[in-house]
């Protein structure tokens, strides 16, 4: 029986996908939910497995194909059994003499549409992966086979100066629209401000064994910064807020977005009704997003929404910075690096280790005002924690 392997059904706010790499090759055994393909969207890379045990016998969709949802992509003999080598595709012909090929066409193992794009494109038919039954070039292959990406290439003009073109991964491309976006449709202005870490290091360093034994994770700073971040958040609630066309839309919850790295670049897990949860908890949340980015296993929907976020360049180094806001949201917390510094305190200079915070905000709907108590409110908690438990 022949079953057809489709793209899952793509939530809302995702039209379309890439096929990244096949991982098996027509021909081929698969097993029941092993998975065929990377699919990656703008937001995450997702596993397409197969839906039965069988025999892949037709890619439908080769490598780079932009597919939708439910479109079919492969096919599956369940009756077959695999061959002891994947089907090939026919070999070449021999060439014939330059001065008499200029669009060769050729390929007895090609279906006749399929070598009449490729003459028309001026492309070698053997040049081909055919997905067909036996490795037969089918109309599609060739299609896909004009559509593909480029392949990375390096480019010597002269002398000592290679250069590399490669194409955006669609999560780049899509990270470069909305920050373009951001800048261009938001008011963005930043306000800084200073925080002395001693407090919270010498709490976290009097509590983070038993902290870790208790809870069976570390004990870091970025929990206490959504904590101190959501109390900043309930005092001033248009710092929460984003904006709809001309509406202000008051979220009356705390979806934290936290900045986190990957393989395939930055990206933004939510910590959904941060407000709720323990620093346990928040931190648990954490230590799972940074996993599981590192995987490429974070879902779309964990991706999507959050009503502020909060970006730590300081774990690359980072001194200061004016954090992009990410839309609709209306503010975004930038931490940076901890430093000794000389600062003053009752008439004295003495060395604090100091991290610079900068909040960017959308002048449309926040005063500076707001944007700046509700900074200093971050500031006032990491400064004295104590604040987080008595709830002022």
């Amino acid at each position: 029986m022949i079953i057809e392997v489709l793209v899952p059904q793509l939530p809302e706010s995702v039209s379309e996908a890439t096929l990244i790499s096949w991982r098996k090759k027509v021909g081929e055994a698969v097993a029941r939910d092993e998975n065929l393909i990377d699919l990656e969207t703008d937001k995450v890379v997702l596993e397409i497995p197969a839906p039965q045990a069988g025999v892949l016998v037709e890619i439908v969709q080769a490598d780079g194909a932009t597919v939708g949802s439910l479109d079919v992509i492969a096919k599956i003999d369940t009756a077959a059994v695999a061959s002891a080598a994947p089907a090939q595709a026919a070999p070449a012909a021999v060439a014939a003499p330059a001065a008499v090929q200029a669009a060769p066409a050729g390929g007895a193992n090609a279906m006749p549409a399929a070598k009449k794009i490729a003459a028309d494109a001026g492309v070698n038919v053997n040049d081909v992966a055919g997905t067909g039954r036996g490795g037969r070039v089918l109309k599609e292959d060739v299609q896909n086979h004009l559509n593909r990406p480029a392949a990375p290439a390096v480019v010597a003009p002269t002398g000592d100066r290679p250069e590399q073109r490669v194409p955006m991964s669609r999560l780049r491309a899509r990270v470069a629209e909305r920050l373009l976006q951001s800048q261009q449709e938001n008011a963005i202005l930043t306000t800084f401000n200073e925080v002395n870490m001693k407090p919270l290091m010498d709490l976290r360093n009097k509590y983070k064994d038993k902290f870790e034994k208790d809870h069976g994770v570390k004990l870091g700073f970025m929990g206490f910064f959504v904590k101190a971040a959501v109390a900043a958040l309930k005092k001033y609630p248009i710092v929460n807020a984003s904006v709809d066309g001309n509406d202000i839309v008051y979220h009356g919850y705390f979806d934290i977005g936290v900045a986190v790295g990957s393989p395939r670049g930055l990206v933004v897990p939510i910590i959904r009704n941060a407000d709720q949860l323990s620093l346990a908890e928040i931190e648990k949340t954490i230590a799972d997003f940074g996993k599981r980015a590192q995987e490429g296993k974070l879902g779309v929907e964990e991706l999507t929404g959050g009503t502020y976020t909060i970006s730590n360049g300081g774990t690359f180094g980072s001194m200061m910075s004016t954090p992009i806001i990410n839309p609709p949201q209306a503010a975004i917390l930038g931490m940076h690096a901890t430093k000794e510094r000389a600062v003053v305190e009752n008439g004295q200079v003495v060395a604090r280790p100091i991290m610079y915070l900068a909040q960017s905000y959308d002048h449309r709907i926040i005063d500076g005002r707001e944007a700046v108590l509700s900074l200093v409110a971050i500031k006032d908690a990491i400064e004295d924690p104590a604040r987080l438990l008595l709830d002022i």
